[in-house]
């Protein structure tokens, strides 16, 4: 069931360059506005909330891992797709995630003994080798934890964070969109993020340094 918007707020988002924050007590100042305007208008008062990151340090990357079926009848587990999407992250590369916080692991492929199987589900079926293809979408660490600190000194509490073009494909695209394949693009002020869609599953994920001001000012 989708949410229903029941109040909203917006501020001109000072303090910050490309989705990084430069200046806190700018950005805090902007957020503390959002939040007054929302919530005048839904008569609810604002505690906790959801948080979608945004950026140029959103990145994504494709990742393998594989494992040999653990139970005596080869039936397949959650413990097996847990140790084989460990394996996955295991293989990122080094210098890939250094520095990185990993925000989503979504499973994009299952094979069972090099055959691909239909449906994102294995769990019941049987097999030897268990092998998954997981998209990582990630956040520069010290971004994250700047935006996190920055809500947190607003007087929010966080209770979950979300990539923003993720967050944007919820509300925009309809299921059978994702599920014929499309690419959804955000075009902002600073940055533009594409996230492409295909079996109803995010496949691959960028963010852009340019934005409606890069085209206003050329």
């Amino acid at each position: 069931q989708m949410p229903k918007i029941i109040g909203v707020g917006f501020a001109e988002s000072k303090g910050l360059r490309h989705g990084y924050i430069i200046n806190q007590t700018d950005a805090i100042k902007s957020i503390r506005k959002a939040i007054r305007q929302a919530e005048k208008e839904a008569r609810v008062h604002v505690e906790r909330a959801y948080i979608s990151i945004g950026g140029i340090g959103l990145v994504s990357e494709i990742s393998e891992g594989s494992v040999i079926i653990s139970r005596a009848d080869n039936e397949i587990t959650d413990l097996d797709i847990e140790k084989a999407m460990k394996d996955s992250q295991d293989n990122l590369p080094k210098n890939f995630i250094q520095n990185r916080q990993i925000i989503h692991s979504i499973p994009i492929e299952y094979k069972i003994d090099s055959k691909n199987i239909l449906g994102n589900n294995p769990i019941g079926m049987k097999g030897v080798k268990l092998e998954t293809k997981v998209l990582y979408i990630t956040s520069l660490s010290h971004h994250l934890q700047e935006l996190i600190q920055t809500i947190e000194n607003s007087g929010i509490e966080i209770i979950d964070v979300m990539a923003a073009p993720l967050a944007a494909g919820l509300v925009t695209l309809s299921k059978t969109e994702k599920i014929a394949g499309c690419i959804l693009a955000n075009i902002g002020s600073e940055t533009v993020s594409i996230v492409i869609y295909e079996d109803d599953i995010p496949i691959s994920l960028e963010v852009f340094p340019i934005g409606s001001n890069d085209i206003t000012n050329d």
